[in-house]
């Protein structure tokens, strides 16, 4: 949807969303940094295999459950203050493991920075909200941008700091940051208030969920998402077994995120001058990390491992501010939140789904056989996105200006 008049188009929204992507940085940045280096933890601590999964999944876990809640919290008191709670409670969980000073309780932080981390739902709305409809991609594609970085740098960064200071270095870094991110969004992101909402049934919520104009945007980021976990966790695999070193496997992995970080600008910058339509960039994008994927699982050596590599990121890159601009264009605005934090959970699932879809095939018969699974599953989403017809666009509202057209929610 769009945001303010376009008097306010240029300066407002720029200012305004730094902190937004400030923040998608912050939680990408912790999530890999610390997922990174918890197998020091189980190594120092004599942790079983088990514990290693357990404490990868509650992060997640907790986001799944949660971002729901939060996306429907926005709706009802407004993006900012979610937002805002959300910043706060991932720098006090963090800081409360530095004060403990108890290795064990590191489960129960990240328990707590995954439940803070779902407000990335309430940072949606705002892009949304703020951003002009000509800057809607520009708007998410920075802030996946943003996100990309995080996800590149946490595991480096985490890792110099866990090896200078232990974990207590790690978590007092992320308080910091969430912190000062906190406040600078205080001061910098606008109010946006809720805005009436007419009554809505359990009928319409599924039909609303259940629309093109959420199915496809959705599923386009589900299965990108699949694709980037795969990326990073099985191309460095695959070098191996090709017998590359682990610099020619890094190497693999910082492309993909490099490429994924540089695309999604370009991509929404391109998207707003009317040049890629959502429908035929998403089929495009969807098509291009096939492609990539396929690369990686059928050339063998370096240049294919590191062509698949590029491939797959610049599709991931094209395709996801695309998918998130699809989604705020047909939803209604009050009702952006449960949008945003409805489309997460399947973007968590397929970060979930895509590693099992690609580990169950390789255990059945090959890694690359397991590559090309995924491959299969982007080349049909890519298909079946190219062939529907768009929905219709939903009509645009001011950021902060209520519908008084539309019947206030009854509320029991």
């Amino acid at each position: 949807m769009t945001g303010e008049a376009p008097g306010h188009a240029d300066a407002a929204p720029r200012r305004a969303v730094a902190p937004l992507y400030a923040a998608g940085f912050v939680t990408a940045f912790g999530a890999h940094g610390i997922a990174a280096n918890l197998g020091l933890y189980t190594h120092h601590e004599h942790a079983s295999l088990l514990t290693l999964g357990v404490l990868l999944a509650l992060y997640d876990g907790a986001e799944v459950v949660l971002k729901p809640v939060f996306g429907a919290l926005t709706d009802r008191i407004g993006p900012r203050p979610v937002l805002l709670s959300g910043l706060v409670a991932f720098a006090v969980f963090s800081a409360a493991f530095v004060v403990a000073g108890n290795p064990a309780l590191i489960g129960v932080a990240r328990v707590g920075q995954g439940a803070a981390a779902a407000f990335s739902p309430a940072a949606g709305t705002l892009l949304a909200r703020l951003a002009p409809a000509n800057r809607q991609g520009r708007a998410f594609g920075g802030y996946g941008a943003f996100k990309s970085v995080g996800y590149a740098a946490g595991p480096l960064v985490g890792g110099a700091l866990v090896t200078l200071g232990g974990f207590t270095a790690l978590f007092a870094t992320l308080a910091v940051l969430a912190g000062a991110v906190a406040l600078w969004a205080a001061v910098a992101v606008p109010a946006a208030a809720p805005l009436p909402r007419a009554r809505q049934t359990v009928l319409d919520l599924a039909r609303s969920l259940s629309s093109r104009g959420f199915l496809l945007p959705t599923a386009c980021l589900a299965t990108t998402t699949a694709a980037l976990a795969v990326g990073v966790g099985f191309l460095p695999v695959r070098g191996a077994a090709a017998g590359l070193t682990p610099l020619e496997t890094g190497a693999a992995v910082s492309l993909l995120a490099a490429a994924t970080a540089l695309a999604q600008p370009w991509a929404g910058r391109a998207r707003d001058a009317a040049r890629l339509p959502d429908r035929a960039g998403m089929a495009v994008g969807l098509g291009l990390t096939a492609a990539g994927l396929a690369v990686a699982a059928l050339v063998a050596g370096v240049g294919g491992l590191l062509a698949g590599a590029l491939i797959t990121g610049a599709g991931i890159g094209l395709a996801t501010p695309l998918g998130f601009a699809a989604l705020a264009a047909h939803s209604p605005t009050e009702r952006l939140g449960q949008t945003m934090g409805a489309a997460e959970v399947g973007r968590e699932l397929g970060d979930a789904g895509g590693p099992l879809l690609v580990a169950s095939v390789a255990t059945a018969l090959t890694l690359p056989g397991g590559l090309l699974a995924l491959a299969a599953v982007l080349a049909a989403a890519a298909a079946i996105t190219a062939r529907t017809h768009p929905p219709e666009q939903q009509p645009t509202m001011p950021l902060n200006e209520p519908d008084d057209t539309a019947a206030p929610e009854t509320r029991r």
